[in-house]
């Protein structure tokens, strides 16, 4: 049999906003997870291992950022001179108004690249986002898209009904045939939701998107298609003529979309894989510098964490994760939190709730949030945001909640 050509965008994102200083100066699918890897690697591993080769990667904001961490996808396999890795920018004068520049969502975006999907003549075009951490073979769901006979298949995951409205929540029936979809409900009919892992016919793609922008376009402003994201009008399009299906993901699958959220996952990562990490025959790949062995001094209390190579540990550390060359001094300590690379905790001073961004650094006596009153999720009032290469001046003290926004002193 004939393997079909699958051909995969990776929508990078635009500004991630909702990661607020954390995304000032670097494209979102660059941030850290489990202080080794980065978000972007989860689809590009899985992309790798499940044997697709033609990935683009479109980045919308701070693209630089990203085209140096990935390094033309040699890490996953994907520097080669057929197919592989190709990294799609933003582009002026290339178009008409509605084509050009940064897009206004995820369907406005592949409706600017829809000649490219076209003209790449693929059987099917996978579209997933990097903000999400999971393993998954594709092959799967391109195997049930194309069996189905499907225009349009959603790899799903069953989250905690008090975020499903936070995501596209699909109705199915009995056969995977999908009968709603509502894109960020206030009163979500359902849990199970959309992973932004999407199958489509590209025929019917193209097709479905010129559509939209005939209906759309004309009451949009300049240089706005009028698509917006794919759950806005898309994938309902879509759902109404019938041949969308649904395929559920089995296993760990989180959205780290928002800071509470990021700091929930690493939290989830703590003491288990989540059949995620750690997998022999599915590892999640990487382009990390080398770095020598951790530290741990005398005196270090370092209890359920994770700890990069290159820290140096002399203080507590409870239910944090370390990001490489972290140093932690006698009597600091640090809970609840996640700090990038490179960044100190000085003598005596406390990190609590709070993710730190690469290079920062917290003086003597400082106090940067407060800890939890239980070991709950993480409260999205509460969870203190610092910029990279932020200092916290020596005695400081940031309330829970604050931000700082890169290379602020306090």
């Amino acid at each position: 049999m004939t393997r079909p050509r699958v051909l995969a965008i990776v929508q990078a994102g635009g500004a991630g906003g909702r990661m607020d200083v954390l995304t000032r100066e670097r494209a979102k699918p660059a941030l850290p997870v489990a202080g080794v890897l980065q978000l972007v690697d989860f689809p590009l591993s899985n992309l790798t291992h499940s044997g697709i080769s033609d990935v683009w990667l479109s980045v919308q904001f701070q693209g630089g950022t990203l085209e140096e961490e990935v390094a033309n996808g040699r890490p996953w396999d994907l520097d080669r001179t057929r197919g592989g890795l190709r990294l799609l920018m933003p582009e002026e004068g290339t178009g008409s108004l509605d084509e050009e520049g940064f897009a206004r969502g995820n369907a406005d975006e592949l409706y600017r690249l829809r000649h490219q999907v076209a003209g790449f003549g693929a059987d099917v075009l996978l579209v997933m986002s990097a903000d999400h951490v999971y393993t998954y073979d594709y092959a799967e769901l391109v195997a049930a898209h194309l069996d189905r006979g499907a225009e349009c298949t959603l790899l799903t995951s069953e989250v905690d009904p008090s975020e499903a409205g936070d995501h596209g929540v699909v109705e199915a029936d009995d056969d995977g045939l999908v009968t709603g979809f509502a894109y960020k409900p206030d009163e979500p009919v359902t849990s199970v939701v959309s992973t932004e892992v999407i199958a489509y016919d590209p025929v019917v793609l193209v097709a479905v998107l010129e559509e939209l922008h005939r209906e759309l376009g004309a009451d949009s402003p300049a240089g706005d298609s009028g698509l917006d994201d794919f759950g806005d009008h898309l994938v309902p399009r879509l759902v109404e003529r019938g041949r969308t299906r649904a395929l559920a993901l089995d296993g760990y699958w989180r959205d780290l979309g928002e800071p509470h959220k990021y700091l929930r996952t690493h939290h989830d990562l703590l003491l288990d894989d989540q059949g995620v990490l750690g997998r022999a025959d599915w590892p999640i790949l990487t382009r990390q510098p080398q770095r020598s062995p951790a530290r741990l001094r005398d005196g270090a209390d370092v209890v359920d964490s994770l700890v990069s190579p290159g820290c140096q540990v002399a203080g507590s550390v409870h239910r944090s994760v370390l990001g490489p060359g972290v140093v932690v001094e006698e009597g600091a300590i640090v809970t609840d939190s996640v700090l990038f690379a490179d960044s100190v905790v000085g003598a005596r001073s406390a990190v609590h709730d709070a993710v730190v961004d690469v290079r920062c650094r917290v003086g003597v006596g400082a106090m940067v949030g407060a800890p939890r009153e239980t070991a709950s999720r993480p409260d999205p009032e509460h969870v203190v945001l610092l910029g990279r290469e932020c200092t916290v001046g020596e005695g400081v003290v940031l309330e829970p909640g604050a931000r700082l926004e890169p290379g602020t002193t306090a």
